[in-house]
């Protein structure tokens, strides 16, 4: 088991050390305290309100791309939606949260997933929904910002087929065929075809 670098911050140095211990007893867990740039697999955030100080800090620290486990007594839609931009992968309530149920989602943010409170994830689900139907749907494009086009090719690609036939198949030529495939890896951060068609199928794209 690998071991999984975590940075614990709150304002209160009291919830720090309480967190900072319950992920300290855990075998392949590294804790430090505070929010260093660099070095770390995850980020705790814990606080009483998601307040514009404390989102100003999640935004700062989103560059770095390093998801965060946030502590919090509550959330609204319009906060959770911020705090999702702001690498926030995983919501636990303080009222409830246990060491294990925090190992657990720092474990599973850790490798790409997310946790939250179901009625958290029915007010993400709603939004995305309405995303969906009221901006993205009339621009031909979707929540994983993938356009017709491109998905025709992904669709492809997961079936193995190479440029040529991609090409043939959509009446296209090779040399548009690439440009889709560039522009997409490009803009999705993705290394390479395989990433390309497994964000698509991660995404139910394809």
């Amino acid at each position: 088991m690998e071991t999984v670098r975590v940075a614990v911050y709150s304002p209160d140095p009291l919830t720090v050390a309480g967190l900072s211990g319950a992920l300290s007893g855990e075998t392949g867990v590294e804790v430090m305290e505070g929010l260093p740039p660099t070095g770390v697999d995850v980020r705790v955030v814990a606080t009483y309100h998601l307040t514009p100080e404390v989102l100003a800090l999640l935004r700062r620290t989103a560059v770095t791309r390093v998801p965060v486990v946030l502590v919090v007594n509550e959330l609204t839609e319009p906060q959770l939606l911020a705090a999702v931009e702001c690498r926030v992968v995983a919501v636990l309530s303080r009222q409830s949260v246990t060491a294990e149920r925090l190992v657990h989602s720092v474990r599973t943010a850790s490798v790409g997933g997310g946790v939250l409170p179901p009625p958290l994830l029915g007010e993400l689900l709603k939004h995305l929904e309405r995303l969906q139907r009221e901006v993205l749907g009339p621009q031909g494009l979707n929540a994983a910002r993938l356009d017709p086009r491109e998905i025709d090719v992904l669709r492809l690609m997961a079936e193995g087929m190479d440029t040529a036939e991609i090409a043939g198949e959509l009446a296209y030529s090779e040399r548009t065929v690439k440009n889709v495939i560039s522009g997409l890896t490009q803009r999705l951060e993705l290394r390479n075809r395989s990433h390309a068609v497994a964000y698509a199928m991660r995404n139910g794209m394809i």
